[in-house]
Parts: structure tokens; C-alpha cells; sequence
């Protein structure tokens, strides 16, 4: 098992944004994928990669 998980905390701090933030782009289906494990939401940290780049590449194209 070698995949890393990170918190809602934590992705904002990659993504230099509040935590609420984050929040609010799970609920509306925007943020990068995540899951529940109990009361806590996971994010893998091949999918919040995947999804920075994906932005990024969006940013370029615009």
C-alpha cells in the first residue's frame, strides 16, 4: 500500500487555499477526487496531482 492520502488541510495548503475552499469544490463537484473514511475525507495524492495539472493545462489553453 503505497499511496499517500492527504486531508482537506492539507490540500488547501498545496493549493494555497482555505480549507473552506476546498469544502465548497467537493460540494459542487469542481475539487480534485476525494472520499470518506468515516468523518474524514481523503484525497489521494495522484488525484490531486491529476487534477492541478489538468487546471493548469485548462489556464494554458484559455
Amino acid at each position: 500500500m503505497g499511496t499517500k492520502y492527504l486531508t482537506t488541510d492539507e490540500v488547501a495548503e498545496v493549493c494555497r487555499t482555505s480549507a473552506e475552499t476546498v469544502r465548497y469544490w467537493r460540494h459542487v463537484g469542481k475539487g480534485p477526487a476525494s472520499f470518506k473514511v468515516g468523518r474524514r475525507v481523503l484525497y489521494a495524492v495522484e488525484d490531486v496531482e491529476k487534477w492541478l495539472a489538468e487546471a493548469r493545462m485548462a489556464g494554458a489553453a484559455a
